[in-house]
């Protein structure tokens, strides 16, 4: 656990906004290092690099090979590991494969989804020096259908409910995905610790977007998705000129090649 960068992150509530986004190699990480305050390797590596239609069939050991990769780029982010779907089904079980994670990549905490019922589990691991960050809202791995949350007073009393008791069980952050904007900033302004928003609004603490669909590698239609720049377009100017050149056996030349 990195009590440094966890408090760091921690006091930036109500300060600072903070930057969260997904890496699953070394050389994004080292991209992000310099502007994230938090870089996850998300389970959201099941959409964007191995073409799944959700993140229910990432391994514990796609995780770990993809943070030891994401470590290597990270020197002042907090490095956060989502935990996979049934690595942590009671607690036993998530203590035991969030050590692994821990152990194998040396990230700083993982990240647990809730099921409004995992409060013991987030506990367990803090109480055992693991560093978690919590998820509330819409979670992949619980429910099978997506659909935005905090829509009426019932759905945003019972958000609260789980974030505050998120909070109680000693989670540093949560990330709120998919809540309408008056549900995020009530949770926000009713919880001490900072969260992360995905599609909830500029009224959370800070922001998390998976790395592919800002830089436009996917092809994501997903509405709190932007665009930043599009690499497709640079990549395929690569690959054209490269394709022509080779062609034109204008490559390699002899610089590229070895005489000896």
């Amino acid at each position: 656990m990195n009590k440094k960068k966890i408090k760091e992150i921690i006091l930036k509530k109500n300060k600072s906004k903070i930057v969260c986004l997904t890496a699953y190699s070394k050389s994004i990480a080292k991209i992000l290092d310099s502007y994230c305050d938090i870089v996850l390797v998300g389970d959201s590596m099941a959409n964007v690099l191995y073409g799944s239609q959700n993140t229910h069939k990432i391994s514990l050991e796609n995780i770990i090979q993809h943070t030891i990769s994401v470590k290597k780029g990270i020197k002042n982010s907090l490095l956060v590991a989502d935990m996979p779907k049934n690595t942590y089904n009671d607690v036993k079980t998530a203590l035991k494969n969030a050590r692994l994670i821990k152990k194998k990549t040396k990230c700083d905490a993982v990240k647990l989804e809730s099921n409004s019922k995992n409060f013991n589990i987030i506990s367990e691991l803090v109480r055992k020096k693991i560093a978690v960050m919590g998820h509330i809202g819409y979670t992949p791995q619980f429910k099978k259908k997506f659909k935005i949350e905090g829509k009426n007073k019932f759905e945003i009393n019972k958000l609260i409910r789980e974030a505050k008791l998120i909070e109680k069980a000693g989670a540093f952050g949560i990330v709120l995905e998919c809540l309408t904007p008056k549900a995020s900033k009530l949770i926000t302004s009713k919880i001490n610790i900072p969260t992360i928003g995905i599609g909830s609004s500029v009224n959370c603490d800070g922001q998390v977007l998976v790395i592919d669909d800002l830089i436009g590698l996917s092809q994501s239609k997903l509405k709190f998705v932007k665009r930043f720049v599009d690499i497709t377009k640079l990549i395929e100017t690569g690959v054209k000129k490269f394709k022509s050149e080779v062609l034109k056996k204008q490559f390699p030349k002899a610089k590229h090649s070895f005489s000896k």
